[in-house]
């Protein structure tokens, strides 16, 4: 039983992991395209055309190395984690074994070539990127008939698993763009089994729909907390599952609940810009004032939605509006230029962000969908191959995980509010003073005066924790800073009862990461528990837990999850 357990912990964790490389509310700030790769293939081209000597060079090794394997004298084995060689036949197996040497040393030799050009650093990233991708698409374990693994379950199934796997890729082929997919959704169905705690929208303006959740205790703290998502991801990603909804662990906590769910977006909203959406979050943010009773609230927003409400606050402060009491900004960046995304890293320049935003201009939406794509070849072998292999070689269903099913439940951007987030690249507003302006009113991060409480993952590679540690330092020395022991959705999704967890926590008065972590006290546990507390020092009295939802100016209508997350 224990050994079934960690089994099903092992799987859960690499399952969150999948979907955490593939989150578009990580950073939605660039959509890149496949003419960008196209550029990348062309200067791997040019460098072996260019450089005919160190080509030859670098082919000749090869050749030498294909006769020491020919031969039996090569020690050359897989990278320790790559998982795509697990099966012992390519250990036992002779022929095996020489096609799996053979193809690690074709693949180091053309790194080993661009390695050796005369390219300039930012050139050799973007050849090995695109060289990798071509790497990755010709491994062996893609092949069904030198995949092992493959073979025998064809074998074992009397050719069924062929059978489903043809069927499973025309249905990809129909539904899914031609791609794998990486979820199986049938078990799911929002607001039935996931995304299902009781609640109603209680207002509803043309951007989002706001979510007040029934209370789950007899009396509730007054200061309510509204979660502001992303928006280029459904709301519902701290509402999943009752045993990992942050949403559920506050109601059992006594505090007030409330969630912003945004409208996906047409080309006919191709106007909205972040402006918009500010001004539609203070609409919202009036609401749940009212309908709680409260003069302000505590905002809490995640990956981009931290940007979201950082520019709310920044607005509110440039007004001299006291609407906002704390602010909660976990896995978020806000020190757009200390971040580096190193799958990104070699094709974000300033013409790519540029082409980036011209693309979404002319279209009128960054389509979810396509940046999904285009984050799934950035990792090729975790959110293409691997369910190459699964789905349609092996026959079987990808797995059906909730994490995975929210990450594939994508959402658009308005070509404007693309635009908004792309320009700070350039601009940095957070950290530059007067650099944005949002409905009259320029941001000086200067000017926001709140209580705050940052999360960061020290294994997170979307928003690197030393980035998110710069965000605690915009909002002052003072903020809380939580580092969890985890990765991007891990640090969100981190219950209680996760017995893996623990966390580091601290004021941010160090004037970096390094420092900081040197100084903080380690904790056991998840940090949920810590925030609860820190929580209840900032929302005020306990107040009778309200017998129904809304108000009278704000009745209560659809139910939860509402009706713009289905759109």
């Amino acid at each position: 039983m224990a050994e079934r357990l960690e089994r099903g912990e092992a799987q859960s964790d690499s399952l969150s992991e999948q979907a955490a490389g593939n989150t578009l509310a990580l950073n939605p700030l660039v959509g890149l395209s496949g003419r960008d790769l196209m550029e990348s293939a062309s200067i791997l081209l040019k460098a072996a055309v260019n450089e005919p000597a160190v080509f030859a060079g670098q082919w000749l090794s090869f050749v030498g190395e294909l006769g020491s394997i020919g031969s039996g004298r090569s020690d050359r084995t897989q990278a320790p984690g790559d998982k795509r060689f697990a099966d012992g036949t390519w250990k036992s197996s002779a022929p095996h074994r020489g096609l799996l040497q053979a193809y690690l040393a074709w693949g180091e030799a053309i790194n080993g070539f661009i390695e050796k050009t005369s390219l300039g650093d930012v050139d050799k990233a973007r050849a090995h990127l695109v060289a990798n991708i071509i790497i990755d698409a010709a491994s062996p374990t893609n092949n069904p008939f030198s995949n092992p693994t493959a073979v025998r379950q064809f074998l074992d199934t009397g050719g069924d698993s062929l059978l489903r796997g043809v069927k499973n890729y025309l249905s990809d082929l129909a539904e899914n763009g031609g791609m794998p997919a990486q979820v199986d959704k049938s078990p799911f169905k929002v607001g039935v089994n996931i995304a299902a705690t009781p609640g109603a929208v209680v207002f509803r303006n043309e951007l989002l729909e706001v979510i007040q959740y029934k209370p789950d205790t007899p009396e509730v703290r007054q200061r309510p907390v509204i979660i502001t998502p992303p928006q280029i991801n459904k709301f519902y990603s701290l509402d999943l599952s009752p045993d990992k909804s942050l949403v559920q662990y506050l109601l059992k906590s006594g505090i007030q609940v409330f969630c912003v769910s945004w409208r996906n977006p047409t080309v006919r909203e191709r106007e909205w810009g972040l402006d918009t959406y500010v001004a539609a979050l203070d609409e919202g943010t009036d609401a749940v004032r009212e309908i709680a009773g409260a003069e302000d609230v505590t905002m809490m927003g995640a990956c981009s939605g931290g940007i979201t409400s950082a520019a709310y606050a920044g607005w509110l402060a440039s007004k001299g509006e006291a609407k906002i009491k704390n602010i909660v900004s976990p896995v978020c960046v806000l020190d757009i230029a200390s971040a580096n995304d190193s799958a990104f890293g070699s094709l974000v320049t300033p013409e790519t962000m540029r082409a980036a935003q011209q693309a979404s201009r002319l279209r009128g939406v960054l389509d979810g969908q396509d940046l999904a794509r285009m984050f799934a070849w950035m990792r090729p072998n975790d959110l293409i191959w691997n369910y190459w292999v699964n789905n349609y070689l092996l026959g079987k269903q990808p797995p059906a995980f909730d994490i995975l099913f929210w990450n594939a439940d994508t959402t658009s951007l308005p070509a404007r509010l693309h635009h908004d987030y792309v320009d700070m690249f350039f601009t940095n507003p957070f950290v530059n003073a007067n650099k944005l302006t949002l409905n009259g009113a320029s941001i000086d991060m200067g000017r926001v005066k709140l209580d705050a409480y940052v999360v960061a993952g020290v294994t997170d590679h979307i928003t690197p924790w030393k980035s998110v540690y710069r965000t605690a330092k915009i909002y002052g020395d003072e903020t809380t800073f939580v580092l969890s022991n985890s990765g991007h959705l891990q640090s969100l999704l981190n219950p209680p009862a996760n017995a893996k967890a623990s966390f580091v926590a601290g004021v941010a008065k160090a004037p970096d990461g390094e420092r900081f972590l040197a100084a903080g006290e380690k904790r056991s546990g998840s940090w949920w528990p810590h925030w609860r507390d820190w929580l209840f020092e900032r929302s005020g009295a306990e107040v009778p837990a309200p017998s129904s939802l809304g108000s009278n100016r704000h009745p209560a209508t659809s139910a939860a999850p509402g009706t713009y997350v289905f759109d």
